[in-house]
């Protein structure tokens, strides 16, 4: 999300244990490895094949790789800059990690990230941790990397839940059918309009914390852009994005985006008009872009809510996602 410039927080105080590493941008033939664990192959594997992709989809670049040198030369620790593909400037670190009784080292690489990132034009930057550890990140530790995180000027912006569907070619078939009180039309055939004036009018009244952050800091009306500005920079097409309407009264009731990120198909916004709450259709519009996305050959689909949005947990748990883990959202102002 676009955030307003702010004063860059003061690096954390000096930590008891060995002092920082010199953090340095990773080398031509440390990439894409960076950071190798002795006896976890997956690990070592699942986070090559990780960092491999961004770099090859422009989410970042050899000089945004930043490692920590060990006494031989070779990384200790990392922290990468991320970005959506086509954009010039830092959105997110991922892949940071240091030696756990290093804490001053873990402090100076999140800190050459955040300037780093305010010399490329960044005003914030986020980091999201995943619990339990999984691929690719391998989060491992989350109490010690939050308290890491909140010293280097870090707050949490969303406790929230990610999910996970797989997919196959008889999906759609699993799926319950569409709901006949629904009336869906695409973006394609309503243009952008109809779908920011619906987005209005349901951050008005949100569960989700970190929207309604947006929505102070900007109004309705421009949270509602931004949010389907920056949605619209995933990979769709015009035909996936819809809004179901209410056949009792015409009314718009639902919206359903679903998208592509460069690395898997997700539910990418969700959500119903607050006078047409508790009716399911939030679960609806999940089998619509369940469907959508997997009759486009998804094999995988993710999708986040905020905890304190539990009907939204409960739309994906319906349309056959399971929670795969607890995922923390987490910024800084630049």
């Amino acid at each position: 999300m676009t955030r307003t410039p702010a004063h860059r927080p003061a690096p954390a105080g000096p930590a008891a244990g060995r002092p920082a590493r010199p953090v340095r941008p990773a080398r031509p033939g440390e990439l894409p490895a960076l950071v190798e664990h002795p006896g976890d192959p997956e690990r070592n594997a699942a986070t090559r094949a990780y960092l491999a992709r961004l770099l090859d989809s422009g989410c970042t670049r050899p000089a945004w790789c930043l490692v920590a040198e060990g006494g031989d030369g070779r990384p200790v620790g990392s922290v990468v800059l991320w970005t959506l593909p086509g954009h010039r400037i830092p959105l997110a670190v991922v892949l940071f990690e240091a030696p756990a009784d290093e804490p001053d080292t873990a402090a100076a690489l999140l800190e050459a990230a955040a300037g780093l990132a305010a010399e490329l034009g960044a005003t914030a930057l986020e980091h999201v941790l995943d619990a339990p550890a999984q691929d690719p990140q391998f989060q491992r530790d989350p109490e010690r990397r939050t308290g890491l995180l909140r010293q280097a000027g870090f707050r949490r912006i969303r406790d929230g839940r990610r999910f996970s569907l797989h997919t196959g070619p008889h999906t759609g078939d699993r799926l319950p059918p569409d709901d006949p009180a629904l009336v869906f039309r695409s973006l394609a055939e309503l243009g952008p309009e109809p779908f920011v004036a619906l987005l209005e009018d349901l951050l008005t009244d949100t569960a989700d914390a970190r929207l309604a952050a947006d929505v102070r800091e900007h109004g309705a009306r421009r949270a509602a852009e931004l949010l389907f500005e920056e949605t619209a920079e995933l990979k769709h097409e015009p035909e996936w994005w819809e809004i179901g309407h209410d056949t009792a009264d015409g009314t718009p009731a639902v919206i359903s985006l679903p998208a592509e990120n460069p690395l898997v198909a997700v539910i990418g916004f969700v959500g119903v008009a607050p006078a047409h709450r508790g009716k399911g259709y939030a679960a609806a519009a999940v089998v619509r872009g369940t469907r959508i996305l997997a009759a486009h050959g998804a094999t995988e689909i993710r999708g986040d809510c905020d905890v304190a949005n539990t009907a939204m947990a409960k739309a994906f748990l319906r349309a056959g996602y399971r929670v795969v883990a607890d995922r923390q959202e987490f910024s800084r102002p630049l």
